[in-house]
């Protein structure tokens, strides 16, 4: 399959700075159609980009750990997307002055499809890094608890870092364990991920890690840790941002949603039914339950993914793509906040490419 005008894209993007790295793999029902790197994983050393290079997904954290570990919970009958914030954690259901306990009557599938009425985000770092390592996620918490609603639940659709934090703390509490070890028990591991993890900021690793900001109150240039700053500042583990992982493992998750999703042999890790439910577009909405799915007018994904298509951004530079009809999927990681979050080319990048690739697995189906 000729994909010439694909790789001289990724050259553009790279001469035009886009992004100083990145890796672009497109597969289509199990076989590797596309998989390339480009770049540099770190422009200060010239650490060249690889295939095995990890990257730090950002928001690709939201469905692909924290999204998957609410349905397993599910799964094993332990959480329902209808009950009530407050049924599960009730510290929500105790009045707050000024604020009563509007928060206890989100639903589950509010928070999944952000529509719970919490805000985007909040600067909490900024509080965090002033306490002790061992209080922040005690305080998180304190911090979650107390903010207001910005809109009545279930009205308006408002993007939520804050919604997926909540989560990660209801599947903790559930599961009896960290977020990160429950998603590793009950996927990764049982699909042989190894490079599909997060990162302790207590407990760094060491790996071929793409770099991304140079942190200006973290004086260093992140490689291997967190960008995100909420995330750092409460130990790395959280359910909106801290999961790292190479496009090629990132391939055979993916690979497993969609044999699961059209009933074909897989490993059995998801059930067809669950994936269906949350796979479903919600009403006035261009999201499904952790997902996204193409926006009717200037989708990231350009223009031919299908309607029943799947998929996230992460604000590093990071996105995959599944259309769920055609079973085809593009995976596309890069370091475009390297050394800056400011370059943000990426917007006008993702639906060219996403375009050109779409331009030649689909004719050649």
């Amino acid at each position: 399959m000729i994909m010439e005008n694909v790789h001289d894209l990724m050259m553009q993007a790279l001469a035009e700075n886009v992004f100083p790295g990145g890796v672009l793999l497109v597969f289509r029902e199990g076989s590797i159609l596309f998989f390339e790197a480009y770049g540099y994983a770190n422009i200060f050393s010239k650490r060249t980009m690889t295939r095995d290079t990890i990257f730090d997904l950002a928001s690709v954290t939201k469905p692909l750990a924290t999204t998957l570990a609410v349905m397993k919970l599910v799964e094993q009958g332990k959480l329902d997307i209808e009950q009530n914030l407050g049924s599960v954690l009730p510290q929500f259901l105790v009045p707050k002055p000024g604020l009563g306990n509007e928060k206890g009557q989100i639903k589950i599938k509010h928070l999944l499809g952000h529509n719970s009425g919490l805000p985007d985000h909040r600067p909490y770092y900024e509080h965090l890094r002033e306490i002790r390592p061992d209080a922040r996620r005690d305080r998180l918490k304190e911090f979650l608890l107390d903010e207001p609603l910005i809109s009545p639940v279930g009205e308006k659709t408002v993007y939520s870092d804050l919604g997926f934090m909540i989560l990660g703390w209801v599947i903790e509490h559930l599961s009896g364990t960290r977020l990160d070890r429950f998603v590793n028990e009950t996927v990764f591991s049982p699909l042989g991920l190894e490079t599909l993890f997060f990162v302790d900021v207590n407990r760094p690793r060491l790996g071929n890690f793409a770099a991304t900001e140079l942190c200006p109150w973290r004086n260093q240039v992140l490689e291997g840790l967190v960008h995100d700053d909420n995330c750092y500042s409460a130990g790395g583990i959280e359910g909106h941002a801290g999961l790292f992982a190479t496009a090629g493992e990132l391939c055979i998750l993916l690979s497993e949603l969609l044999k699961a999703f059209h009933s074909r042999f897989s490993a059995c890790v998801f059930q067809r039914n669950i994936l269906k439910a949350f796979f479903e577009r919600g009403k006035d909405t261009e999201r499904a339950l952790g997902f996204d799915m193409p926006a009717r007018q200037d989708a990231s994904c350009g223009h031919y993914f299908s309607e029943q298509s799947v998929g996230h951004l992460g604000f590093t530079g990071t996105s995959f793509w599944i259309d769920l009809d055609r079973c085809i999927s593009v995976i596309l990681l890069t370091n475009r906040v390297h050394p800056s979050r400011d370059n943000v080319k990426i917007k006008a990048f993702r639906p060219k490419i996403h375009d050109a690739v779409m331009k030649v697995v689909v004719n050649s189906i």
